[in-house]
C-alpha cells in the first residue's frame, strides 16, 4: 500500500523546557515528559517528539540550530517497508529500526527520513456552518466560542533546499509522491500517493525567501477553521510569541488559511485550515511565485506593496490520470519565467 501522511516529526532542540512550553501553549497534548524527552500525540495518532539536540539517537545534524531532525511517514505493513527499502537502498544506506517496524535513511540535501508501519486514525471535525444573506445555514444558533487552538493533525513540513527539482524527483521516483503545484523559481509542492491533502511537503528554494539558508523551515498543524486559527493566534500572542508574517492570511496555492509563529524548537509552527484536497484527476499548475503565495493577508507584507499579476497555467507534463513521463521536464514557459524572476520571494 502507498505511503500515507506524516506519522511523526522528531526535533533536536537546544532548550527543551522552552520548546515544550511553546508546544503546550500551541495546543498539543503531551503524553510523556522527562528531562531529556517530551512526546506529544495528536488526535490522528501522529507524534511530535522533542529531544535534546545532542541526543545520540538523532540523525546527524545537517543545518545550524534547533529544528526537525527526522520526518517519518506512515505505511500499512512491513511488506511496504521492504518494498521502499529496496528502492531507496539502490544508492544509499537504509537502516531498519530495532523493532522491525521502521526504516531510516538520508534523502537529498541530507534530509533525514523514515517510514514506519502506522494506521492513521480519522479525526472528528465539525466546522460551524457559515451564514450569508438568504443562505442561512445556522438558525437560532451562534458560532462556538473558542479560547485557544487544539491541532489534531500534522499537515506538512517545509524544507529550504538548494535543488528543489532533485528533491521532487527523489520523493517522486523512490517514494511515489506526486507533484501538486509548482511555484516558478521558488518551490514545489508534493503529496504521497495515499494522501488527498494538497501537500505534505514543500521544497522551498533557499534563495527565495529569508533567512536564505538551507535546512528546516516549518511544520503546519491542522485546526478546524478560521475561528480556531484566530483564537489560537490571540492565545499565543498574549503569551509573548511572535508571528513573523504579522497574523493570519490565505495562500492562493492550496487555498489554505495560515498563521505562523516563531518556534524555540526551531523554525516556525503554523496553524493551518481549509486546504484543498485532491485526487489523481488533479492537474498541477505553474504559478508566478508571489501570485501563488498569497490570496490575502490581514497585514500587507513589505514585498507585496501592490497587487501582483495573475499568472498561473496548467502543467501539461503530468497527465490527469496521475501518470508521469519517464523524465520530468518543466514547461518552456515556466523555464523562461524562472529566468526572468531569479530573486523573487515566496512562501510555501
Amino acid at each position: 500500500m502507498p505511503i500515507c501522511s506524516i506519522e511523526r516529526i522528531t526535533y533536536g532542540v537546544s532548550d527543551l523546557a522552552a520548546s515544550a512550553r511553546f508546544y503546550d501553549d500551541f495546543g498539543l497534548k503531551a503524553v510523556s515528559r522527562s528531562d531529556s524527552k517530551v512526546v506529544y500525540r495528536l488526535d490522528e495518532g501522529s507524534k511530535v517528539i522533542l529531544l535534546c539536540d545532542d541526543d545520540p539517537s538523532l540523525p546527524t545534524h545537517h543545518y545550524e540550530g534547533s529544528g526537525v531532525r527526522e520526518v517519518t511517514y506512515g505505511v500499512d505493513a512491513v511488506d511496504d517497508l521492504e518494498h521502499y527499502a529496496a528502492r531507496v537502498g539502490v544508492d544509499r544506506d537504509v537502516r531498519w529500526g530495532e523493532d522491525g517496524q521502521s526504516i531510516h535513511f538520508i534523502g537529498p540535501e541530507n534530509i533525514p527520513l523514515a517510514l514506519r508501519v502506522w494506521r492513521r486514525k480519522p479525526v472528528l471535525y465539525a466546522p460551524d456552518p457559515v451564514n450569508a444573506p438568504d443562505n442561512v445555514k445556522r438558525l437560532n444558533q451562534h458560532r462556538r466560542w473558542r479560547v485557544r487552538a487544539k491541532p489534531k493533525t500534522i499537515n506538512h513540513v517545509v524544507w529550504r533546499v538548494a535543488d528543489m527539482h532533485a528533491c521532487m524527483e527523489f520523493w517522486r521516483d523512490r517514494l511515489d509522491f506526486r507533484m501538486t503545484d509548482y511555484q516558478v523559481n521558488a518551490g514545489i509542492f508534493v503529496r504521497p500517493e495515499g494522501a488527498n491533502q494538497h501537500h505534505t511537503n514543500y521544497f522551498q528554494r533557499a534563495e527565495a525567501l529569508p533567512p536564505f539558508t538551507l535546512g528546516f523551515d516549518h511544520v503546519c498543524f491542522g485546526v478546524e477553521d478560521i475561528d480556531e486559527i484566530l483564537a489560537g493566534s490571540n492565545y499565543m500572542e498574549r503569551r509573548g510569541y511572535t508571528s513573523p508574517l504579522n497574523g493570519v492570511g490565505r495562500h492562493r496555492i492550496a487555498s489554505a488559511l495560515f498563521c505562523y509563529f516563531d518556534n524555540p524548537a526551531g523554525g516556525m509552527a503554523e496553524y493551518g485550515a481549509d486546504t484543498d484536497y485532491l485526487d489523481d484527476q488533479w492537474v498541477p499548475r505553474v504559478w508566478e511565485a508571489r501570485f501563488g503565495a498569497f490570496s490575502w493577508t490581514n497585514h500587507i507584507l513589505p514585498f507585496l506593496p501592490e497587487e501582483v499579476p495573475w499568472e498561473v497555467s496548467f502543467d501539461k507534463t503530468l497527465l490527469p490520470d496521475g501518470s508521469v513521463p519517464e523524465k520530468f521536464v518543466y514547461p518552456e514557459a515556466a523555464q523562461e519565467e524562472a529566468a526572468s524572476h531569479p530573486d523573487e520571494p515566496a512562501i510555501g
